[in-house]
């Protein structure tokens, strides 16, 4: 699933493929990706203007699109931007192209269709979309964060995982920042010391760090990510078997003698 590192690396791929460019044409091979704007006015408010400088907010990619309007991509599970020449053969799951006028295109791609494609037609109507998210993860403050622990029930890797909370932040990545802080997933966020929610906010900052270089969360031998689909998983730090339960409802793995 596209965490904040691979829409970092998204963000690359517009930079370099899009920025500046004028739009030719846009197809939709399936409407299913469109949320909340047709076909026809997609394709009027988008073709003939210029992309602007993109950027992120948790795992949303924001483009400028002529005066006042965005395009906004969110890539759910599968969804990626794929810099391509109009020549190439088109993949099975690209949904929507932008192609520029030098024939060069922007294919958004996306097996699942969970989410996909806005269009916000103002800067009103884009800040009410970025209103129901939290800061970027990338973006928190220590103190805001640490605030933000102590006012928070129930497990700490839902809080980390909560994008009105925190934005970017998704399953591989919370895993790894918990395993990293010696902090087990189902701990009560207020019930950390101030040692320990330091200990979370540091080894955010680190394995963000480390992932957005990559462009990925990589599956290093020296990271949980790299052990979490062996067969009989072990911790990388300590040799013993990793624990897997569901926890936020998504599949979780640690390591029970180094997180407490």
């Amino acid at each position: 699933m596209p965490e904040l590192p691979e829409v970092e690396g998204f963000r690359d791929v517009l930079n370099g493929c899009g920025r500046g460019r004028c739009v030719r044409r846009v197809d939709v091979h399936d409407t299913d990706v469109l949320r909340g704007v047709g076909v026809r006015r997609l394709r009027r408010e988008v073709e003939g203007r210029r992309l602007g400088r993109p950027w992120r907010h948790g795992k949303l990619l924001i483009v400028p699109v002529g005066d006042g309007q965005a395009l906004v991509w969110h890539f759910g599970m599968t969804g990626e931007l794929v810099c391509a020449r109009g020549d190439d053969p088109p993949a099975a799951h690209d949904r929507v192209v932008l192609t520029f006028a030098d024939d060069r295109q922007l294919r958004y791609r996306d097996q699942r269709k969970l989410q996909g494609i806005r269009l916000a037609p103002n800067e009103r109507a884009l800040r009410r979309l970025l209103d129901r998210l939290g800061p970027d993860a990338l973006e928190i403050s220590r103190s805001d964060f640490l605030d933000l622990l102590a006012a928070r029930r129930g497990a700490v890797k839902t809080v980390l995982m909560d994008q009105s909370l925190i934005a970017g932040l998704g399953n591989l990545l919370s895993d790894e920042i918990l395993w990293r802080a010696h902090v087990a997933p189902g701990r009560p966020p207020r019930g950390l010391d101030d040692t320990e929610a330091r200990q979370v906010f540091t080894a955010m900052r680190r394995v963000l760090a480390t992932a957005t270089r990559a462009g990925r969360v990589p599956p290093r031998r020296t990271w949980l990510t790299g052990h979490r689909d062996d067969g009989e998983p072990v911790c990388p730090r300590c040799g013993e078997r990793l624990r897997s339960q569901r926890v936020a409802g998504r599949r979780t793995v640690w390591c029970t003698h180094c997180q407490h």
